[in-house]
């Protein structure tokens, strides 16, 4: 993938719904909320799958939640808004998820951040699974 950028990865989604850790970093971000492992799993993969952005993006968006979480408001937002960026330009569903409401919630979060930096309380938003055996492998209802 080297010198192929955003646009051309865009095209060639990686096939990691059934990987066991994108089930299970959907499986802790949606459930236990445990961003940190989120984080090891996904970079994993991300680093597996040559570092494709779509992988990135939600990695990115784990690692803002978890920042914010944990009080950082800056780091939540750096993250978020990479994470934005690199999520921009995919379908409304990819890779089992609806991407559409993932973005506007990092709109509406960041937008929180942004207008009250020292004091937006943390609000975490869930992973909407739009695939049925993505939903059945992270135990969720579509």
């Amino acid at each position: 993938m080297s010198g192929e950028g955003t646009a051309g990865a865009r095209n060639r989604c990686p096939d990691v719904m059934r990987d066991s850790r994108f089930v299970d970093f959907v499986r802790h971000y949606n459930g236990d909320r445990d961003y940190f492992e989120c984080h090891e799993l996904m970079e994993e993969l991300w680093l597996e799958e040559g570092r494709h952005p779509l992988l990135q993006g939600l990695l990115q968006a784990a690692v803002g939640l978890y920042h914010w979480s944990n009080g950082n408001r800056s780091g939540a937002v750096k993250l978020m808004q990479q994470s934005r960026r690199k999520l921009e330009g995919y379908p409304e569903r990819v890779a089992g998820l609806d991407l559409d409401d993932l973005r506007e919630c990092l709109d509406r979060s960041l937008k929180a951040l942004l207008e009250q930096p020292e004091s937006a309380p943390f609000e975490p938003f869930e992973l909407i699974i739009v695939d049925p055996d993505l939903a059945e492998l992270t135990d969720r209802q579509v």
